[in-house]
């Protein structure tokens, strides 16, 4: 029997590291939107669990100087993708993660509603790898079955006066041919209607 990919908004090949940080969608609120950030903690140091401790609340602000401006901080994303293209979960699909803050996409306002979160291991304007681009690529396929989302974007296009990230180095031509998707704007992607999931995909499995 086919095992499901799908468990209550948990991807099966994610590792699980539950965030406290999330909150319930509207009622009755759709996924229709993808959101790519970047993040290192400390900025351009990779590999470690920083980032993992900050959307758990475990971060260690002693620990390094850069981390005592994030004292207080409450944030999560659903999905991290590391360098190594090893893909972690913090909130279920189902829930609001806290990703976008103050955002706004097609005329509509607070993104994290309606919207999944996915943070790149890597610094804000600077190159992803391989690994990265292929294990995004698979998850926004799947993801793109079991939600209806219309569009991939980054940070820097649902809140451009505050945010930057992916930046001028994520390789959005790159990933829409990954995904096979017709070409489009190149940033942001829009996904092919056959690639979006139906109504009953998001209640069901």
């Amino acid at each position: 029997m086919r095992r499901a990919v799908w468990h209550g908004g948990w991807w099966q090949h994610a590792r699980r590291h539950p965030s406290p940080n999330f909150g319930a969608r509207p009622s009755g609120e759709q996924v229709t939107l993808a959101v790519l950030h970047s993040i290192s903690l400390p900025p351009g140091q990779y590999g470690g669990a920083a980032v993992i401790d900050l959307f758990t609340n475990r971060l260690d602000h002693n620990a390094h100087p850069y981390f005592e401006r994030l004292r207080g901080l409450l944030v999560s994303a659903h999905f991290y993708v590391r360098r190594s293209g090893a893909v972690l979960q913090f909130v279920s699909c189902e829930e609001r993660a806290w990703h976008a803050g103050i955002s706004s996409w097609a005329g509509r306002e607070q993104c994290n509603d309606f919207s999944i979160g996915i943070e790149l291991e890597g610094l804000e304007g600077d190159t992803f790898e391989a690994a990265q681009y292929a294990a995004l690529a698979r998850l926004l396929r799947s993801l793109g079955r079991r939600y209806p989302i219309d569009v991939v974007v980054g940070h820097e296009h649902i809140a451009p006066d505050r945010k930057g990230d992916p930046g001028a180095g994520f390789d959005w031509t790159h990933l829409r041919r990954r995904l096979h998707w017709p070409a489009s704007a190149t940033a942001p992607i829009c996904v092919p209607r056959a690639m979006r999931g139906s109504p009953n995909e998001v209640r069901y499995g």
